[in-house]
Formats: C-alpha cells, sequence, structure tokens
C-alpha cells in the first residue's frame, strides 16, 4: 500500500451513488441473501443523528474505493442518566483492495477525527480481530450490554473504544442502536431495484 495514492476526505453529494454502489458490493451475500447495508447508508445521511462531519470516503488513484460513517445514540446508564456516544458503520473498502491496509488507515483517521471533535466513545458491532488492532474491546469490559440481548448470550460482537480516556469510568447501562439503522425489508427491495442485478445466495456463513 503507497499511502501517497489514499486521499481520505469528507462525502459529498457527487458521491452518493458510488458510495452506495461500493457498499451494495462489499456487503452483498456477507450477513444475509443480498443486502441491506446500501440502503441503510441512504437513509441514515437524512437521520438527526447522522455526523456530516465523520462521513468520509477514500480515494487511490482517483478512484472512490472505500467509506465509513458515524452515527449518535446513547448509553442508558443504569444510574438514570444518557450517556452520550457515537456508532459506526456501515464501513467498507472495496472488495479487490481488501485485507491491504485500507481499512485499519480509514478506521483510524476517522476515530482519530472523531476524538478531534470531542466525542467520548464509539460503540460497534464488529469482529474484535480486526477493530482490536485500533484500541477496540470488548464492550462488556466497560460494564456496556446491549439492547435486548440475554445475560448469558454471547455478545463477542459488542465492542468500544473510549476517545477520551476515562469517559465511561463509573457507567454501566445499555447501549441503544439508533433507530434509523432498523429498516424495512420491503424498502431494501425497492431500492435495490435501482442498481444492476447481482444474485442472491444462501451461504452457510451467514447470520440472517
Amino acid at each position: 500500500m503507497n499511502i501517497n495514492d489514499i486521499t481520505i476526505r469528507l462525502e459529498n453529494k457527487n458521491d452518493h451513488r458510488k458510495v452506495e454502489e461500493l457498499v451494495r458490493t462489499s456487503f452483498w451475500n456477507v450477513y444475509r441473501p443480498g443486502c441491506s447495508e446500501h440502503y441503510v447508508i441512504h437513509v441514515l445521511r437524512d437521520d438527526p443523528a447522522f455526523v456530516r462531519e465523520l462521513d468520509f470516503v477514500v480515494e487511490k488513484d482517483g478512484s472512490l474505493i472505500g467509506q465509513n460513517m458515524f452515527m449518535k445514540t446513547v448509553i442508558e446508564a443504569d444510574d438514570g442518566r444518557n450517556i452520550d456516544v457515537l456508532t459506526m458503520g456501515p464501513i467498507c473498502i472495496a472488495n479487490d483492495l481488501k485485507r491491504r491496509g485500507y481499512g485499519k488507515l480509514l478506521l483510524d483517521f476517522s476515530l482519530e477525527k472523531a476524538a478531534e471533535l470531542g466525542f467520548g466513545a464509539v460503540l460497534f458491532e464488529g469482529n474484535i480481530g480486526f477493530y482490536g488492532k485500533s484500541g477496540f474491546d470488548y464492550s462488556s469490559r466497560f460494564g456496556i450490554r446491549y439492547h435486548d440481548l440475554p445475560e448469558d448470550a454471547d455478545s463477542s460482537f459488542f465492542l468500544c473504544k473510549e476517545l477520551k480516556k476515562g469517559y465511561l469510568d463509573g457507567v454501566t447501562g445499555v447501549y441503544q442502536t439508533p433507530q434509523g439503522y432498523y429498516v424495512d425489508d420491503s424498502d431494501v427491495e425497492e431500492f435495490d431495484r435501482g442498481f444492476p442485478y447481482m444474485e442472491k445466495k444462501k451461504l452457510p456463513t451467514q447470520i440472517f
């Protein structure tokens, strides 16, 4: 990877369709037959919780190869407070450039900018094997629980990174996924008709 060939910048309206196509291709048949992430990002851009200052794209040699975005949300603390935090994603890199370091470069840049804007922590659903390299840890170690998850369930997918050291000291509670991430399958299907055909496949590695 030559970082001199890489530009990370804020997304603009002219990028929207290209980003949705990139996200669709990256997530297609990964977690479910087809995907919904391209529609999710489409609707989240108009959500009040969307953080426009943290909506990034990556370009390599002038071509768009990756993106990341953040949403505001809260931890409903056990003592009655609402603790402001961020969540993240979709985040992706073009399929033919994965596992080459571009994703970590984008992730670390994004987290640095979020910290500069004064946000205290990011909570996210992801793989500790990758995100742990950028300072994420299991949210359970911070005393933060994932909403609607039974106490004895595996929560190893639920990760947290403090952007301000000690921001979550003394905080225990339940993380709330922003409502904008919950989309209707029929709306996804209608939106997807505007894209080139891709075959949906049921794969054993999918979780939905």
